[in-house]
């Protein structure tokens, strides 16, 4: 056995979140081609299952809908669903209670935060910075508020944002972890110098949330939103959430009034009133059965500090880039994730000329990272199941296919 791998048996013995891997649905029954357990490096996208999750989904199929139908919305807490469940996802991120509804997508909820933000800006704030490198559907959101609300967009790096602020800016949305090279941006010091112009700070927690802590509250943030896919386990499509700050809750005009979000939505009035709160972020019926697949999936955080995902995150970065220096042949990839640890996320991305055949065969071999173009090899760690010994392991195989 390498030194390497005698090293990942020993951060594996002390890791304090191992035990939370049995939580999960994973690959170690499943034989690959090469004889092989599998290695889930791609939570990032879509995260594991976590087990308990289907017999709570069934019983919200046969016994709430299928027996009591629609007195489930009173008598299985349909109803208060989005609140309950954002008050769940609310100490993941560093907020308070009644600061997030769940539902909707994450664009939907970029789009309701940004021209929300806008409106409360007030009329003589006529731009709106968006990050330059952001996930494409944030900058397509953002170019549709700009024209909805006759702002104009500047698109900016996040390191450009302090010196393209002025007295027009009336919002900044900025992605917290960079989807493409998992660099982290610092989000106490640009909320900071947003708020010293004037402007309100919106941010996308999609590639932080779960995996490092936010400070929502902490730092003033204005309103954010994220996925719960993720780091979060929610299932693929899992509903979205919106935070927006306390303070600002009673001026939130959201751009999407919908019958759920009126103060009185059984009352039918033709002329809408906001609810209080954060509920004036709803929109229409949430979507229940993803709804609380998620809630369920949220089970397995409880006694989890979000202080020791981090740490473990970081290590499990730092271990698999120190492997694969140790195995690769120097110059073949090139690591365009940030070395410092305020500078990263929870995933490493290599670049190298051949990504796109590479990800195929390391897929093909059990290593289920994913690609993006042209360049990038993406691995994503997310700590509540992924070990150190499964990480020495990746990079060992990365370097045979690489040569």
């Amino acid at each position: 056995m390498s030194e390497l791998a005698l090293q990942a048996e020993k951060l594996d013995a002390a890791d304090e979140l191992a035990p939370l891997r049995d939580r999960f649905v994973l690959d170690e029954a499943c034989e690959h081609a090469a004889g092989t357990a599998g290695i889930y490096l791609d939570g990032n996208s879509l995260g594991a299952l976590p087990a308990h999750v289907p017999d709570r989904v069934a019983d919200v199929v046969r016994r709430q809908w299928g027996e009591l139908r629609i007195r489930s919305w009173d008598e299985s807490g349909w109803w208060t669903a989005p609140e309950r469940i954002g008050d769940r996802i609310a100490p993941l991120v560093g907020a308070a209670a009644g600061q997030i509804v769940v539902g909707d997508s994450t664009s939907v909820n970029v789009f309701k935060a940004l021209v929300a933000a806008v409106r409360m800006a007030g009329e003589d704030r006529t731009e709106i910075l968006v990050d330059a490198t952001t996930f494409p559907t944030d900058g397509y959101i953002a170019e549709s508020a700009a024209r909805l609300t006759g702002r104009t967009l500047c698109k900016v790096t996040p390191a450009e944002v302090p010196a393209a602020l002025t007295g027009r800016t009336a919002a900044v949305l900025l992605n917290h972890v960079d989807y493409r090279t998992g660099r982290l941006h610092d989000l106490p010091a640009l909320t900071a110098a947003v708020h010293a112009a004037g402007a309100l700070a919106v941010w996308d927690l999609c590639h932080s949330a779960g995996a490092l802590e936010v400070g929502l509250d902490e730092h003033g943030v204005d309103l954010a939103v994220g996925c719960t896919y993720k780091y979060l386990n929610g299932g693929p499509g899992s509903p979205a959430y919106l935070y927006v700050r306390e303070e600002l809750q009673p001026r939130f005009d959201s751009p999407l009034p919908g019958w759920n979000s009126h103060t009185d939505p059984f009352g039918m009035s033709p002329s809408y009133a906001p609810a209080p709160g954060a509920s004036r972020g709803r929109v229409g019926t949430p979507d229940i059965l993803s709804m609380l697949a998620l809630e369920a999936a949220l089970d397995v955080w409880d006694g989890v500090r979000v202080g020791a995902v981090r740490a473990k995150s970081l290590a499990l970065t730092d271990f698999f880039l120190r492997c694969v220096r140790a195995y690769t042949e120097p110059g073949r990839v090139e690591s365009v994730t940030p070395e410092r640890h305020e500078e990263r996320g929870s995933q490493v991305a290599l670049r190298c000329p051949d990504a796109g055949e590479v990800m195929r065969r390391l897929i093909a071999r059990g290593v289920v990272g994913d690609f993006r173009h042209p360049d990038v090899l993406r691995f994503g760690f997310t700590p509540l199941y992924v070990s150190f010994a499964e990480t020495e392991r990746a990079a060992r195989i990365l370097s045979e296919e690489l040569a």
